[in-house]
């Protein structure tokens, strides 16, 4: 019979002596953008640009699986086109994989062409594997019933 090495067990026990509890992630987070668009200044109003990143920032603090990257603003720019600074730079970091998940106060902040919006909603987003969520539409793109729900709430808006 062989002799076994003492060394074995000398190196497996500081192993042991040394080993390090890491934490164990449970639910992996989405590097998230928060979006938020006006197109005129209203600050005495409800509907002032500030109070989207207040409502978009709380609603990311509440929800541990989003991780917050970065908020991308764009004050002053109609919703009806989708030729705005901020808008260009958050695609830029979707397509990067920057981003993996858009929020957005309601789908009217991030755009007003029903036929824009839905092609990034059905196709473009989808395609790039980000999910799109509208915080008072109660909209999120990995909801079964959302497909269903994009027109009502366009149409309504």
């Amino acid at each position: 019979m062989a002799r076994k090495s003492r060394r074995a067990n000398i190196v497996q026990e500081k192993k042991e002596e040394l080993h390090i509890s890491t934490p164990i992630i449970t639910k992996r987070q989405l590097a998230t953008a928060a979006y938020a668009r006006l197109s005129v200044d209203k600050e005495k109003n409800d509907e002032s640009i500030q109070n989207q990143i207040e409502l978009l920032h709380q609603y990311i603090r509440e929800n541990e699986e989003y991780s917050l990257v970065d908020t991308y603003v764009d004050d002053g720019y109609t919703g009806t086109d989708f030729d705005r600074p901020e808008f260009i730079r958050l695609m830029d970091d979707v397509r990067t994989g920057k981003i993996q998940c858009i929020i957005v106060k309601d789908l009217s902040r991030f755009g007003r062409d029903l036929e824009e919006v839905s092609k990034y909603l059905e196709k473009i987003f989808p395609f790039m594997q980000v999910r799109f969520i509208s915080v008072n539409d109660n909209y999120d793109s990995i909801s079964p019933e959302c497909d269903n729900q994009m027109l009502g709430i366009m149409i309504s808006n």
